[in-house]
């Protein structure tokens, strides 16, 4: 005669039942201020909606309603791709200058100096200054007859350029301010990758006659691999999402030389009030973000070292 078991449950059943009620409170919300207004996003973006009429009116559906004609009407434009290209540009520019000043600032803070700890807090201290105020600092520091930026280059016989009122210049001029921006924080990261090196790599190559170069390019950077590359999956998607120094500084000019996709997202939905539009460009951007990240995340197996 055969008796039925009763399965018992394993201890990572019984540990994630004694967290549930715990793990609510989280789950509740992610899913009420993350999953649901990406559900509503996604909807929108199916709809010409203008931002002002109700959601939940009697009607809605039928009267707003269009199917993929957003998403078709972007893919279309040559708007979109002069956008695109905007932001690839301001990619291509940012994250080179901004890897290399990270990776100079962490090495020499890296060095047993005196005074380092103080150097390490001064270089920090852009990071903690709001996009608003180091905006409108860089603003007028840029300016061409009135700028500092200008009148130092005065001093040495060169003539600045019009920087954020001249097409050719004005990407340039936010790739510099970003980059001055954010070199702190990326480059904390990789200070961290670089102090949790075993010494006795360094030691050894010394025995072996290696120099200076020899030792940065053959052990740090191999070892730093993982923090380079969590450094460039974070830099590419903030790059992506360029907005507050673009809105101050130049507002998407001159003649549209530094419109990015979150400039014109926010534009449509907020001031042309082309909601439905707006939620479609998003969407957009979050399947390019996704394309990138994804081939960063397969490409990493080539050049990312987890040996330490």
């Amino acid at each position: 005669m055969l008796v039925k078991r009763k399965r018992r449950k394993g201890p990572g059943q019984e540990g994630l039942i004694t967290a549930s009620p715990f793990l609510m409170p989280s789950l509740i919300g992610l899913l009420v201020f993350s999953l649901l207004p990406l559900l509503i996003s996604a909807f929108i973006s199916l709809t010409d909606w203008n931002g002002l009429d109700q959601l939940t009116a009697p009607g809605f559906f039928q009267e707003h309603f269009i199917g993929l004609d957003n998403y078709k009407a972007i893919l279309s434009s040559p708007e979109f791709w002069g956008v695109l290209w905007n932001t690839f540009r301001y990619i291509i520019m940012y994250i080179p200058l901004m890897l290399v000043a990270s990776l100079g600032v962490a090495y020499l803070l890296s060095r047993q100096r005196p005074g380092v700890t103080a150097f390490r807090i001064i270089y920090y201290i852009p990071v903690l200054t709001s996009w608003v105020a180091a905006s409108m600092i860089w603003k007028s520091m840029l300016s061409p007859e009135y700028g500092a930026v200008n009148n130092i280059l005065a001093v040495f016989g060169i003539q600045g350029p019009g920087w954020l009122l001249d097409e050719a210049w004005a990407m340039s001029a936010i790739v510099l301010v970003s980059v001055w921006k954010d070199m702190g924080f990326f480059g904390l990261i990789l200070l961290s990758g670089m102090v949790g090196i075993n010494k006795s790599y360094y030691e050894a190559a010394s025995l072996d006659g290696a120099g200076s170069w020899q030792k940065f390019w053959k052990i740090t950077l191999p070892l730093m691999t993982p923090a380079i590359f969590y450094v460039l999956i974070v830099s590419l998607i903030n790059a992506f999402q360029l907005f507050p120094q673009i809105m101050i500084m130049t507002d998407g000019g001159p003649n549209g030389a530094t419109q990015v996709m979150v400039e014109r997202i926010y534009k449509y939905g907020f001031r042309y009030y082309r909601m439905g539009y707006a939620a479609a460009f998003s969407w957009i951007l979050f399947a390019i973000i996704m394309v990138c990240t994804a081939i960063q995340m397969k490409g990493q197996e080539r050049w990312v070292n987890y040996d330490s």
